[in-house]
């Protein structure tokens, strides 16, 4: 299920609130009341189930990896692996050579 995209009140007003979400404290705040036609407010109904929550969009648990060790620990049928931004190209290359060998998805291929 999509969820509402939750943004400030009176963000379209005023350029320097900006669009991210702050909850309405005001006495007579629409928002707040929960008033028709005014944007909707975060609650515990909009979470994602449990089986889901933090998952990678491909349905796979992003684990970062730092070196071929911990590469080689991760499980190809539940985990995908992100290779650290501090890794070198030339370590990279080995390691998404491994991760193949492995069946293990990376999620950040690009060299």
């Amino acid at each position: 299920m999509k969820k509402p995209d939750f943004k400030r009140q009176e963000w379209f007003r005023y350029k320097k609130l900006g669009d991210k979400w702050r909850k309405p404290k005001g006495k007579t705040s629409k928002t707040r009341r929960y008033e028709k036609g005014k944007p909707a407010m975060p609650a515990i109904g909009y979470g994602s189930p449990k089986a889901t929550r933090g998952l990678h969009p491909s349905g796979y648990m992003d684990v970062l990896v730092c070196n071929m060790k911990e590469l080689e620990n991760l499980d190809p049928a539940t985990q995908a692996g992100r290779i650290s931004s501090t890794i070198g190209k030339r370590k990279k290359e080995v390691m998404l050579v491994r991760a193949k060998e492995l069946g293990i998805k990376i999620l950040n291929k690009g060299i």
